[in-house]
């Protein structure tokens, strides 16, 4: 038998960089975005406040009659409600029916409210139970439902109100 000729050596592309400079930039890469999707706050709105310090601007006339075309919608408030069913089946079968998860607590108000209070820009910050609502809705009415409806959630302990009522402005 002849023996194998003499190959160059040959490095794959992969094999040049070292694994000890991979695995830190992934996760870095990684934490980085945890940090920057664990910093939003629940809103029914795109545009409404980033934060539930301020309450922003009312909407227009225009966007607040689209808002209120798409929440008013069966199909929406159907997913809403979805949603909202969806976290509270699952924690039912994880934890306590009671407690909830600060984001879990954030998201199933949101959703409760835009499904109830078209043309509302509210954001929801949730911490230990404690829901703090902020933002502007269009009538004193629907003001008024932002506690009853937050406190519909399981796992509401008590709800900060922050919200103005701000009726749509002309464009």
């Amino acid at each position: 038998m002849s023996a194998a000729p003499n190959l160059p050596d040959f490095k794959l592309p992969c094999e040049e960089i070292p694994m000890k400079k991979i695995v830190p930039f992934l996760v870095s890469g990684v934490l980085l975005l945890g940090v920057a999707a664990c910093d939003n706050n629940a809103k029914t709105t795109s545009d409404a406040a980033n934060s539930t310090a301020t309450n922003g601007q009312a909407p227009s006339q225009e966007t607040a009659q689209n808002s209120q075309a798409d929440a008013t919608s069966k199909v929406r408030k159907d997913q809403l409600n979805s949603d909202i069913r969806a976290r509270e089946q699952r924690n039912d079968m994880v934890g306590n029916q009671d407690e909830r998860a600060d984001g879990d607590l954030e998201s199933e108000v949101r959703s409760k409210l835009e499904a109830n209070l078209p043309a509302s820009k509210l954001t929801v910050d949730a911490k230990d139970g404690v829901v703090t609502v902020s933002g502007t809705v269009p009538t004193q009415a629907q003001l008024q439902k932002v506690e009853p409806l937050a406190k519909q959630i399981k796992g509401v302990k008590t709800v900060a109100m922050k919200a103005t009522v701000a009726p749509a402005t002309a464009q």
